[in-house]
């Protein structure tokens, strides 16, 4: 088995953990261009895919996806079932990232007082007949 042939493998191992499944759904950008179009209100199907390329099973496809990873609810309204952009399924995410961030911030601070309290060695001159 090749390098390529696991790797392979690995991608097709459903993810569990809330914030691995929230960054998987938002690496699509298609799933993203949803959700932006869902944030100004609830859409269905036939108009998520109205002006795209997709197709209403593919647009299907994603939600499901999206609704997977919370973000995204769908209700029904007779046999029209139009979806929600859900912000509390980025929390999650959102608290990754924050901690993320303080650890870098914190390790960046560090090496740069490192590098500020750093004195190089004495510059030793060498004799010339030596």
């Amino acid at each position: 088995m090749t390098f390529t042939e696991r790797l392979y493998n690995l991608s097709v191992i459903p993810v569990q953990d809330p914030v691995s499944r929230t960054f998987s759904a938002l690496a699509d950008p298609t799933r993203r261009s949803i959700l932006e179009r869902l944030a100004s209100g609830e859409l269905g199907v036939v108009e998520l895919a109205r002006g795209t390329a997709l197709t209403q099973p593919a647009i299907t496809k994603h939600l499901r996806v999206l609704e997977q990873a919370g973000l995204v609810s769908r209700s029904r309204a007779g046999q029209r079932r139009p979806a929600r952009f859900r912000a509390d399924g980025l929390v999650e995410a959102d608290a990754w990232m924050r901690r993320a961030r303080e650890e870098w911030a914190d390790r960046l601070d560090r090496l740069e007082w490192h590098l500020a309290n750093w004195h190089s060695p004495p510059h030793v001159e060498e004799a010339p007949d030596a």
